[in-house]
């Protein structure tokens, strides 16, 4: 398989104007969504890698965050009052990428580069190559310890400026993430927003038979943060949650989003085999089917 421009067919949505109504919202980010998914199922199975499984548990955040939550856009990508998003999980850069291509932030034409020898979209993102990107991130448990700098940096500028990190619930195993969530809660520092992708799926098993989180929201709560649980493929839930954050003042807010990975695919949905693999011809035409159908919503099947 080879990855080529005619397979970048992402259209560029854009945001909607600032006094668009809550449901025009919505239905704006479940289109981006959408595209985004069909988009990164072409890059994934063209080019012949990828993390297909935890990009679609991901992909309905990203979709609220750039589409409608975050203060930042193409022309201020380098304004130092930007709202921050870092993707600690960084192995679903595909996801990133492709969400910025629909914001406008990285030219869709690029995408027929991903994960080709020399290209700026490699299997993790990186800062110094695309437009958009806070922060190198791959090794898992580093994402939200540059937050925590990153909210830190903006508490002491006097900034009301946002810090939102994406970490994986597998990664949550990594003790370096509890240390920074020990700083973040000593520091009190409510402009920072820790999404956790809870699929309770990782490598090769349950998050459960690796190392058991829970009670992840009484942990958290235990360390400091003010605890929000949200269905993560609604995007009516995301917009209202992540828009309202901080939720307690002096507090960092902790959002448990629960997802399937490969969410909406009726085979790859909550199935740990899809975790690193790729769509062979058959899958891929099937998974676009389901994806193309007019009544796709993001509600959890």
């Amino acid at each position: 398989m080879t990855l080529t421009v005619e397979h970048a067919t992402l259209p560029v949505l854009g945001r909607l104007p600032i006094h668009s109504s809550r449901a025009e919202q919505i239905a704006h980010i479940a289109e981006a969504a959408k595209q985004i998914r069909i988009q990164d199922l072409k890059l994934v199975h063209h080019a012949g890698a990828g993390h297909i499984g935890g990009d679609f548990s991901a992909i309905d955040i990203l979709a609220t965050l750039y589409g409608a939550v975050l203060d930042i856009a193409p022309e201020t990508v380098n304004d130092p009052e930007r709202d921050r998003f870092i993707l600690s999980k960084g192995h679903v850069a595909g996801a990133l990428y492709t969400t910025l291509a629909a914001f406008g932030f990285l030219p869709v034409a690029e995408l027929a580069t991903f994960l080709k020898p020399l290209s700026a979209l490699n299997g993790h993102p990186n800062r110094n190559k695309v437009a958009g990107v806070e922060a190198n991130t791959g090794p898992l448990g580093h994402g939200l310890p540059v937050a925590v700098g990153h909210a830190l940096s903006a508490k002491l500028d006097v900034s009301l400026r946002r810090t939102y990190v994406l970490v994986g619930d597998g990664e949550l195993q990594e003790g370096s993430n509890w240390e920074a969530m020990m700083a973040a809660s000593q520091y009190q520092l409510d402009r920072l927003t820790v999404i956790v992708d809870r699929n309770r799926l990782q490598q090769g098993a349950t998050t459960k038979e690796t190392n058991d989180l829970d009670p992840l929201p009484e942990k958290a709560s235990a360390f400091g943060f003010a605890v929000v649980e949200v269905n993560g493929h609604d995007h009516g839930e995301l917009l209202d949650v992540l828009s309202a954050v901080p939720f307690r003042p002096g507090k960092p807010t902790f959002v448990i989003a629960h997802t399937h990975k490969g969410h909406p695919i009726s085979f790859m949905s909550n199935n740990v085999a899809w975790h690193h693999r790729v769509p062979d011809a058959a899958e891929f035409q099937q998974a676009l089917t389901e994806l193309e159908r007019p009544r796709f919503t993001g509600e959890l099947v």
